[in-house]
């Protein structure tokens, strides 16, 4: 492979990993837990981490049940600052950044944190092999988070 097609593999790559939090968020914004689950790899993992504990959920099925009782508060997240760390051509990490608010509280400020994800490079595209959320400040959870 020529060192072109190598620089426009690792843009495509990289293109591809940028558009899954976007989607990730898209999915949230429109209480799309299936939608969300398409997003990991099958094996794939969530974890979402505060001061208060952590929280684990593995498996694209799990992962839907998981997003559709976390849809109660009717959260809208914000991402930014996507940061990624290109690996191999089937393998990337990346972090972003969360602000998020909630459409059940007049679009209020309720949270912010950050994402810790993995990717991984499937036959059905990119897709999170795991991803962390760190929870820096978060004044309400979905109901269904055990902390």
């Amino acid at each position: 492979m020529s060192t072109l097609e190598q620089s426009l593999d690792a843009l495509l790559a990289r293109e591809a990993i940028r558009d899954l939090p976007n989607r990730y968020c898209d999915c949230v914004w429109r209480n799309d837990s299936a939608g969300i689950a398409q997003l990991f790899a099958q094996d794939a993992s969530f974890t979402a981490i505060s001061d208060k504990g952590e929280t684990t959920i593995t498996g694209r099925d799990n992962l839907a049940s998981f997003f559709n009782g976390a849809m109660d508060f009717k959260p809208r997240p914000y991402i930014h600052n996507h940061v990624i760390d290109h690996q191999s051509a089937h393998s990337a990490s990346g972090r972003c950044y969360l602000d998020l608010r909630c459409a059940s509280h007049d679009m209020g400020w309720i949270g912010a944190g950050y994402y810790e994800d993995n990717y991984v490079k499937t036959a059905e595209g990119w897709k999170f092999q795991a991803r962390r959320f760190y929870a820096v400040r978060m004044d309400e959870w979905p109901k269904n988070f055990e902390r």
